[in-house]
């Protein structure tokens, strides 16, 4: 669900970062050790040669990137693989940082794997976007924005790093700071539905997208990146142009209501609730007459295509359900 853009007017305190800042035992100077981040420079100076202007942060080496924000600062990407909202968002904000050419570095971090910043950054969804200024972290929103309005928003941060002394620049080693030199893989072409299905999800023509993607299953029973984005934009189309609100509304005032209770499952999904989701599903399947069963057995199929099939959730999930199924 898209939130109104957020005003950036302080470094918040609400966020707090000692447990990463203060490890026990940690030596002087140990936060430049983070691998590919150099040292600080002058206030208003190049920090210096980094190998891109996208790095990957984790629970074991983010402070050395709380060190780098006292010159640059840094856009934290609390994200998730497996949740197509959160994609488009981070190729969105690798575009934007890159156009700043050095100006601003994006930390991309895994939340499910990274459970201490998940923590920290109050990351209840994915994807959650924070900033680094100064050493000091900055709240800034969660779920997805259109670019422009990201686009001020990342000026809104920057504006507040001027105030605050924060005004150095980074160089990537090589090469103009591109995507492609921002640590992307360059990617082998989709196959052609696909390639339009991603182009009807980037209009968010979802109808087009899922016709793409039933058309590759189609084509090829076993195209397995065809059946999980099938999945992916199916949840998509059915959460388009309704709230958080008018959804878990609906789903409590009747709970014996199976469409109901199968879109706020999707919704806890989406936000990155995955065992909630899976739970309320597995709670309602033995109420449920044959015909609602089978429904919702196939919506578990279906998010389970959403998450992954080797997530360990979806496995204990799935044990579950073959309990409830023999």
């Amino acid at each position: 669900m898209t939130m109104p853009p957020p005003s950036v007017g302080n470094l918040r305190g609400a966020v707090d970062l000692s447990s990463l800042v203060n490890r026990a035992n940690a030596p002087a100077g140990a936060a430049a050790a983070t691998p590919g981040v150099p040292a600080p420079g002058a206030e208003g100076a190049p920090v210096g040669t980094l190998p891109s202007l996208v790095l990957e942060g984790t629970d074991a080496n983010f402070t050395g990137y709380i060190e780098l924000s006292n010159t640059v600062p840094v856009i934290v990407d609390l994200k998730a693989d497996w949740a197509e909202a959160s994609k488009e968002l981070t190729a969105l904000l690798v575009k934007l940082v890159t156009e700043y050419a050095g100006r601003l570095v994006l930390v991309g971090v895994e939340a499910q794997e990274n459970p201490q910043l998940a923590q920290a950054f109050q990351a209840q969804s994915v994807p959650t976007v924070a900033a680094l200024v100064g050493g000091r972290p900055l709240s800034l929103f969660q779920g997805t924005y259109p670019e422009e309005e990201l686009r001020a928003v990342l000026e809104q941060v920057l504006q507040l790093a001027a105030q605050n002394g924060v005004t150095g620049t980074v160089s990537v080693a090589g090469a103009d700071a591109s995507v492609a030199d921002a640590g992307e893989p360059v990617e082998e072409p989709l196959p052609p539905h696909h390639a339009e299905a991603y182009e009807a999800i980037e209009k968010g023509d979802y109808a087009l997208a899922i016709a793409e993607y039933q058309t590759a299953i189609a084509q090829n029973p076993r195209d397995l990146l065809a059946v999980a984005g099938l999945a992916q934009v199916q949840l998509l189309a059915r959460l388009q142009d309704k709230s958080l609100d008018e959804i878990r509304a609906a789903a409590a005032e009747a709970p014996d209501d199976l469409d109901a209770q199968l879109l706020v499952a999707d919704l806890d999904l989406s936000g990155g609730h995955i065992d909630d989701a899976f739970g309320r599903l597995l709670d309602l399947f033995p109420k449920q007459d044959p015909d609602g069963k089978n429904t919702v057995r196939t919506r578990l199929l279906e998010l389970f295509e959403v998450v992954g099939t080797d997530d360990p959730r979806v496995a204990g999930a799935r044990r579950r359900l073959a309990g409830l199924l023999y």
